[in-house]
């Protein structure tokens, strides 16, 4: 079905968050036992036949510009917002080959992945599960970070990400230049009943486990 969106249809429709960490690799450092889900992010609606479709998975909508303000494909830009919505569209996006004809399906790299997952947390992920991923990511690009991070809208996805970064002290993590990144003012609480994070102004739970 997604191939058919993306290459015969045309929609604007990439596989993101869980699902494109799944993808490329880090599904085994989650545990199964629930109903697979297939993340979608876009812009406008899906058809509505897609709904329809007597499928095993659950595909999950989500519109892409809650996270990243689609930029790059507007004409009459300006040189500078024409490079950074390339930089943008180039640290986003990743192809890899599906099926027999190894059709071109497009997912979201791991750099923006963890960032659209980071927005479900603890809404539809829990801290455990972020946390175990982030765990996972130790090959991330500091540039697309960057790149992803100045881009990227939603402070609270921002502050998350930056204290699962710091929790798991990844290398990456010393090579990303923070100085452009809007992290905004104010506390943010994310969990009841949890701790402050001082430096960057967030609630977490006391203690990441299965259930938190």
């Amino acid at each position: 079905m997604v191939i058919s969106l993306q290459t015969l249809l045309g929609c604007p429709f990439t596989v993101g968050g869980r699902t494109a960490l799944e993808l490329q690799g880090f599904a085994h450092y989650l545990s199964s036992g629930r109903r697979r889900e297939v993340h979608l992010y876009g812009t406008g609606k899906p058809p509505g036949w897609v709904f329809k479709l007597k499928l095993e998975n659950r595909f999950v909508f989500h519109n892409a510009e809650k996270l990243f303000k689609n930029e790059a494909r507007r004409p009459n830009r300006k040189k500078a917002e024409s490079d950074a919505g390339s930089d943008l569209l180039h640290g986003s996006y990743i192809r890899q080959p599906w099926g027999q004809w190894e059709w071109p399906l497009t997912i979201s790299s791991p750099e923006r992945a963890i960032l659209e997952l980071m927005d479900e947390v603890p809404q539809r992920e829990t801290f455990h599960q972020a946390d175990v991923l982030m765990e996972g990511l130790s090959n991330l690009s500091p540039r697309r970070l960057h790149t992803l991070l100045v881009a990227c809208r939603n402070v609270k996805v921002k502050r998350l990400f930056l204290w699962f970064a710091e929790r798991h002290r990844h290398a990456w993590l010393k090579k990303l230049d923070r100085k452009d990144i809007d992290l905004g003012h104010g506390k943010r609480m994310l969990v009841r009943g949890g701790k402050l994070d001082t430096t960057l102004n967030i609630t977490v739970p006391e203690s990441i486990d299965a259930a938190g």
